[in-house]
């Protein structure tokens, strides 16, 4: 059976921070949007206190989360752990997140009271404002060995930062980076800001993402106000289709002397 708590109870505290791995959901608010699910090592993250939860966020070809999380009137998200040795178990955490992103004083303040390890890679740090928490039992969680850390990530970032410091092309940049990268989402929405504002002033179109129907429009984004986006000339065109219906509403309800009276005024007299 599940159990629900409104923090994060400190008797599983232990337990969450000696996991190695999470998984993160988020959505977009709008109806077609894609539901993403991110997994992520658990090299760096952590409790804040009972009802705040972070990860270290680190670079990647996707930036889903960060755009569900900076949508307007969005920022939902859960945070799930399980049990893979031991006593089966599966943890969700659900609440609003929100990044903080590399270069932000925020992010610098975090690491440093949180001493938190950076590597070259990382993009930002998701706090999440824990609403609910909850246990199940995770008895079909299959049994698996842990082995250690990949490091392909970490070596892949370091190598391009060195690059970088080493020859200052700005195509090397971890903003460059970011502006292809993670400047959209797989539904056309700003994703990290820093990336984003940074492909706005040089000009770095997003990286291609998704093929065939699917695959969003550049200039018409997955929004959930998308639908409700009325040009001009569709306003025009409702505005005439209402005249004309009231018009033969008028026609076929009102009686022809009512008609004659409203013309010679003295429905009004």
């Amino acid at each position: 059976m599940g159990v629900f708590y409104e923090t994060i109870p400190d008797s599983l505290k232990p337990w969450i921070l000696d996991q190695k791995m999470l998984w993160v959901g988020t959505a977009p608010l709008s109806g077609d949007g894609h539901i993403n699910i991110s997994p992520k090592g658990g090299q760096a993250f952590g409790i804040l206190d009972e009802r705040a939860f972070w990860y270290l966020d680190l670079t990647g070809s996707g930036v889903e989360t960060h755009a569900h999380l900076h949508e307007p009137n969005n920022g939902r998200i859960c945070v799930m752990f399980m049990a893979f040795d031991g006593p089966p178990r599966i943890l969700r955490i659900w609440g609003t997140g929100r990044p903080i992103e590399n270069g932000t004083p925020e992010f610098e303040r975090h690491v440093k009271d949180h001493k938190v390890k950076l590597v070259p890679g990382a993009r930002s740090i998701i706090v999440v404002d824990v609403h609910q928490v909850s246990t199940s039992c995770g008895f079909s969680v299959p049994y698996y060995e842990w082995k250690g850390w990949r490091t392909i990530l970490d070596d892949f970032f370091e190598k391009k930062d060195r690059k970088f410091k080493e020859k200052g092309r700005e195509e090397d940049s971890m903003d460059s980076y970011w502006a292809s990268k993670s400047q959209l989402s797989i539904d056309g929405l700003p994703g990290m800001k820093r990336g984003y504002n940074y492909a706005q002033q040089k000009g770095i179109e997003p990286l291609k993402k998704m093929v065939g129907k699917y695959a969003p429009d550049p200039k018409r984004p997955r929004t959930a106000a998308a639908g409700n986006n009325i040009s001009l000339q569709e306003l025009a065109i409702m505005a005439l289709l209402c005249a004309f219906i009231g018009a033969v509403v008028a026609l076929t309800v009102v009686r022809p002397e009512t008609v004659r009276k409203i013309q010679s005024k003295e429905y009004f007299l």
